[in-house]
């Protein structure tokens, strides 16, 4: 072979190797694909727990990288709306679910996941509690991922029941737990911490009444505009309870303008024997204390919300919330995988004996560690219908209106039929 052929081939040889590792290089930037993801989460702690958790995705999936971002609620609110504008939107965000998510959704801003939860039978949207599918589904499309519910009951002061003479463990009928009232107050204590200065945890009542005098047939129908929507009996019924439940006087005084976290303070030292909160409220009401401690935890007992008599709604039927990942419109096929296994059943029972949360994921319940909570937890697991917040479920318009004619009604400044009727009014006009 002469110098010059040598010369060539070698030169040759060299070009190939270099388009080689070219194409190598460029294949590899290709498979290298980043998941962002932005949550609302203000403990250190916990946020460390989801960046492992995504370390073992990034770990078990090479060529992904998960980026998580943890922002204050307020800016997490207040930031979100321009990012879905845009074309820097997270793959993922942490959704509240009901009538934003269904605006979000209207705007083009989320993908519908219907389709990929409903393949191989069904799989991906078996893996979670019934009652979480039911939560993220609206007009018959999955619209989030399910990642946690909540749910409000009753917490309640032993202490202050025995001096009572009361039996929470007794209280099943609306009935029963007017006559705790009733007992509560001839004994010199106060039934119930009210919160009516945020409005909102006062509409859990009406919420919750209306839940077990209609069920989920009354609630689908008013969603739907059929039987006279929110002015239907089953509503205007539940505004008569709690007038009833006004009358009564079972809050402290000036609780009109007493805000949540001072209805907790209040319960935790002892100064009102029940409060109707969320299933975490065994922490918060001990954070909340004068003393940091609270009731102690032997002395806590729940009940779930009573039944009236003669409603149409079942027993089992809880109201709360579900939280879920969203995937905005331009998310990459990876960010619906990582979703997915981020709500698994083996992700989210880390979550769950760390008590992050409920978790959606079936089976993952059986990790909680808080008997309390697991309590919570097992109610939401027979659930047969779980109502949204409806706050939220009605979106932020019609959900101002809940709140506000139920502070009215229970406080003796409103007509149930009138409530009734603005709360419709308001439905018909967003």
């Amino acid at each position: 072979m002469t110098k010059g052929i040598r010369s060539r081939l070698a030169r040759c040889l060299t070009a190939t190797a270099l388009a080689g590792a070219t194409l190598l290089l460029a294949a590899g930037a290709q498979a290298q694909t980043t998941v962002r993801l932005m949550h609302v989460e203000a403990n250190p702690a916990y946020a460390a727990i989801w960046r492992q958790l995504a370390d073992t995705y990034q770990n078990e999936h090479p060529g992904v990288t998960v980026e998580l971002q943890f922002l204050e609620n307020e800016a997490f609110k207040a930031k979100l709306p321009t990012l879905l504008q845009s074309n820097d939107a997270p793959d993922l965000f942490y959704s509240w679910t009901g009538g934003v998510l269904k605006a979000q959704r209207e705007a083009g801003a989320v993908q519908d996941l219907t389709a990929p939860m409903q393949a191989d039978g069904g799989a991906w949207a078996k893996s979670y509690l019934p009652a979480a599918v039911d939560g993220v589904t609206i007009d018959d499309q999955a619209l989030c991922v399910p990642l946690k519910m909540s749910m409000v009951g009753f917490f309640y002061n032993k202490a202050l029941f025995e001096k009572a003479g009361v039996d929470g463990t007794a209280i099943r009928t609306w009935d029963d737990f007017m006559g705790a009232v009733g007992k509560l107050k001839a004994a010199g204590v106060t039934p119930i911490a009210g919160g009516g200065g945020d409005k909102w945890p006062l509409h859990f009542y009406w919420s919750y009444l209306a839940l077990r005098l209609g069920g989920e047939p009354a609630f689908t129908a008013a969603k739907a505009g059929e039987n006279g929507g929110f002015t239907a009996e089953p509503f205007v019924q539940a505004f008569a309870k709690l007038k009833e439940l006004g009358a009564a006087e079972p809050f402290q005084a000036g609780y009109l303008g007493t805000r949540w976290q001072d209805t907790l303070a209040l319960f935790g030292d002892g100064r009102a024997a029940m409060l109707l909160t969320f299933d975490d409220s065994a922490n918060r009401q001990a954070k909340a204390a004068a003393d940091g401690k609270g009731i102690p935890r032997d002395q806590l007992g729940t009940f779930a919300f009573p039944v009236v008599d003669g409603g149409a709604g079942a027993p089992e039927a809880t109201f709360g919330g579900v939280n879920c990942w969203a995937v905005s419109r331009n998310a990459k096929p990876e960010a619906i995988d990582f979703a997915r296994w981020f709500t698994s059943e083996a992700a989210e029972k880390t979550m769950a004996e760390n008590g992050m949360l409920i978790p959606a994921a079936a089976g993952a319940q059986a990790s909680l560690t808080d008997p309390i909570v697991k309590g919570f937890a097992e109610q939401l697991a027979r659930s047969p219908f779980h109502q949204l917040f409806l706050d939220q479920d009605l979106g932020p318009s019609v959900g101002r209106v809940v709140n506000d004619v139920t502070v009215e009604v229970v406080s003796g400044q409103m007509e149930p039929e009138e409530a009734a009727q603005e709360i419709q009014d308001a439905f018909e006009l967003q």
